[in-house]
Order: C-alpha cells, then sequence, then structure tokens
C-alpha cells in the first residue's frame, strides 16, 4: 500500500470513528411516533428518488399520488431497481442502507423487505440506526406552523436528549398576511400594519416557541430572488424581529437559500427546483448586523465560492451542509475541498437533511468518505510543506468538522 493510501485509510478510520452531529434533519423526535419515518417504503418514497423515477414512469402523476404509499413506492422500485440499474446517488443511498442492515437488495424481494422492517421494535430500530451512523445527536426541523407537530409540543413531552430543536419560520417570513390570523389566533395582536407593536407580538411569538422547543438556532428556507434591505414584509420581519430576537435569545439565524417552490406542480415535494441566489442580501445581512451569528448554505453550485469568500470576511457567518442538489460525491467533493482551502476547519461540511430515520446510515457513510478523502488530500499537501499530521490532529479536526465547529460557532456544547 502506498503512503498516500496508508494516509487515506488512517484518515478515514478517524473519521469513520468520530461521532457525529447532525446539524439540520427533518426527523422527529421519538415521541412523535408515526411522525418519525422509517422503513424500505418510505425510503422509496423520498422525493429525491420520486422526481427520478418520474422519467421512467408512464402513469400520470396524478394516479401515482392517488395511490397509496406501498403502491408508490413499488412503482420506484420497479423504475429505479428492477428495469434500470440503481446508479444514482439517491438509489446508491438505499442500497447502502439495505447493505449495512444486513439486507440483500439484490433478491427482488420488495414484501421481504417490508417485512422485516415492520418486525422491527421502534426504539430497538432507532438504536441500531444511530450506532451504525455513528450519529451523536440530530437537529430536528420543527415549525409552530405544522399541524401535525405544533400539539404535540403544546401537550409537551419527554425529551429525547439526542433530538435537538430548530425553529423553522418559512410561513412567517413568506407568507406574513397568510400568518395572521393563525398567529391571532394563537393569541397574538397581530395586524397588517409594519408597526412596532407588530414587531412586538411577533417577537413574544418567537421568544415563546424558542423557549417551548428550546431551539438551537432559527431557520428559513428562501428563494433565488431573495433580497436585503428590501420593502418586502420579509426583510422588514428579519431586519425588526428576528435578529434583535436572535441577539436577545443568543440564537442564530440559518438562511437556507436558493430553493425555486414548486417548479413542476405535479411532482409536489418533488418539483421544487433551483435557482442562484443574489448573495448580496447575506453580504448585507452580516455586515449591518455584527452581533447577530448566521448560518447559510446555498443550493446552487454557482453560489458555492462566493459563499465561502463571504465566511472569510464575516468571522459571524457560517457555511454548513452540501444539500439536495448539491448532496452528491462529485460536488459534495469539490465544495468540501474549496472550504477546506479558504477557511480551513472552521465550517460544518455537511448535515444529512434526511427525512426517514434510515437515512442517517447512508447520508453519513457516503458523507464521511467525501469528508475524509478531502482532509486526507490537505493532508498530503501539509506533509509536502514540511508538516505531517499526527494523529491527535486528525482526531481534532474530525471532531471540528463533524459538529465541533458549529457548537463553538453557537457558544453552545
Amino acid at each position: 500500500m502506498s503512503a498516500d493510501a496508508l494516509l487515506v485509510e488512517r484518515v478515514e478510520r478517524i473519521v469513520d470513528a468520530t461521532p457525529v452531529h447532525d446539524i439540520h434533519t427533518h426527523l422527529y423526535d421519538p415521541a412523535f411516533g408515526s411522525l418519525l419515518l422509517s422503513g424500505i417504503d418510505d425510503l422509496l418514497v423520498y422525493h429525491y428518488l420520486v422526481s427520478e423515477s418520474f422519467r421512467h414512469l408512464t402513469l400520470p402523476a396524478e394516479s401515482f399520488w392517488a395511490a397509496d404509499k406501498i403502491t408508490q413506492a413499488t412503482h420506484i422500485w420497479d423504475a429505479l431497481f428492477v428495469r434500470h440499474s440503481p446508479v444514482s446517488e439517491a438509489c446508491r443511498g438505499v442500497l447502502t442502507v439495505l447493505h449495512r442492515l444486513g439486507l440483500d437488495p439484490r433478491r427482488n424481494d420488495l414484501p421481504s423487505l417490508r417485512r422485516w422492517f415492520a418486525e422491527q421494535s421502534p426504539d430497538t430500530h432507532l438504536e441500531r440506526v444511530l450506532k451504525i451512523a455513528n450519529v451523536a445527536s440530530v437537529c430536528m426541523t420543527n415549525s409552530p406552523f405544522d399541524d401535525a407537530e405544533r400539539p404535540l409540543w403544546e401537550r409537551g413531552f419527554t425529551r429525547d436528549p439526542r433530538f435537538i430543536a430548530a425553529l423553522r419560520i418559512d410561513p412567517l417570513l413568506l407568507d406574513w398576511h397568510g400568518s395572521i390570523p393563525r398567529l391571532q389566533s394563537w393569541g397574538y395582536a397581530v395586524t397588517r400594519e409594519r408597526n412596532p407593536a407588530n414587531v412586538g407580538e411577533v417577537r413574544r411569538f418567537l421568544a415563546d416557541w424558542t423557549r417551548r422547543i428550546d431551539a438551537r438556532y432559527c431557520m428559513v428556507s428562501l428563494p433565488p430572488e431573495f433580497a436585503f434591505p428590501a420593502d418586502t414584509d420579509a426583510a422588514w420581519l428579519i431586519e425588526h424581529a428576528v435578529l434583535p430576537h436572535g441577539r436577545e435569545h443568543g440564537q442564530a439565524f440559518a438562511l437556507m437559500l436558493g430553493v425555486k417552490r414548486a417548479v413542476n406542480p405535479a411532482l409536489q415535494l418533488a418539483g421544487d427546483g433551483v435557482g442562484c441566489s443574489e448573495l448580496g442580501a447575506l453580504r448585507h445581512l452580516c455586515a449591518a448586523h455584527p452581533d447577530n451569528r448566521f448560518m447559510a448554505t446555498c443550493l446552487s453550485r454557482e453560489n458555492q465560492h462566493e459563499l465561502v469568500v463571504l465566511a472569510r470576511k464575516f468571522p459571524h457567518l457560517h457555511p454548513f451542509g452540501c444539500w439536495w442538489f448539491t448532496n452528491t460525491p462529485q460536488l459534495a467533493t469539490e465544495i468540501t475541498r474549496m472550504r477546506l482551502e479558504l477557511l480551513g476547519t472552521s465550517f460544518t461540511p455537511q448535515h444529512s437533511d434526511a427525512r426517514v430515520l434510515d437515512q442517517l446510515v447512508y447520508k453519513w457513510a457516503h458523507s464521511r468518505r467525501v469528508i475524509a478523502r478531502c482532509l486526507a488530500d490537505r493532508y498530503a499537501d501539509l506533509k509536502e510543506s514540511g508538516w505531517p499530521v499526527d494523529d491527535a490532529e486528525i482526531h481534532r479536526d474530525a471532531r471540528e468538522l463533524l459538529g465541533g465547529a458549529f457548537a463553538t460557532f453557537l457558544g453552545r456544547p
């Protein structure tokens, strides 16, 4: 084995052994019951696979959505795993999950896979998945505007400390007028006017929910055309309510930039697309509000270099993750290498964005491989420059990249 191969093996071993703190998912605390998705059918009807399957399916979209989940999953399995080789990253992910759980997808026996998942105890399966994925904690996406989860928070429940909350406020910022009746029904005296009284009520709402769920950060997914400063409800609410709330509560504000919603409405959640964002908005936010902490991730490949340069200029900006259309080995490698070369280890290279518990297995297996190999390349360059790294340094860097740098940025363990 060559010296470079030995270095790669050494780095991969350490990165694999380092527990990850997954800073953004769509998973739920196990107390939420059926909202925590799991199993082969949920893996197959993941929106990444839904959109890919429609490149092969001949049935109308209306017929697909009218079918039950088992029928939908069967259509996707047949289209992507039986009639075609599962070479895409999303298909490979399903195979990685099954393989690491000890199941054989080559048997082409979807009913037996369903039976296996159905036989698992939810608690035992949760522990198995977290152990295989080596995940120490996951950060959820929690919206008070979600009618399925809000009542559970309002009633209260015993929290699993590994499931950490993040406050999602998309409807508040992107549909202010539509949010007003809901806020009013919850006891917040808001009106359409942009005035101090409404700012106070919105801040009260944010503070109430931050305390209720112990939100680690506040977040929003924004379209490519988002502008700041601007004469929009979103810009006004961010300026006067969200950012003052963040300063008061020590809460970071995460912006997920570049989503074009419903490019193809017939595909429902799978029909969203991507656009290049105007990152001048992020630059203005960082420049005007040095006492706030910002997290940012961009969906468009074209935005990645500018985001990293902005992070070099603003230490209160934390780039994180390669999500959705950038979560492929090719793009994740490119983006991670660029961030390492420009930021060192002061960023978070990946979050799983998992919507199904079992996805933690493949998302972190694949991401760790990318992270380890990018690190190994940098270490090889350091060695040529007279700085051979030792195992203690590799362990430290792995901890930083798998959640430690994020914890330091937030100022919370």
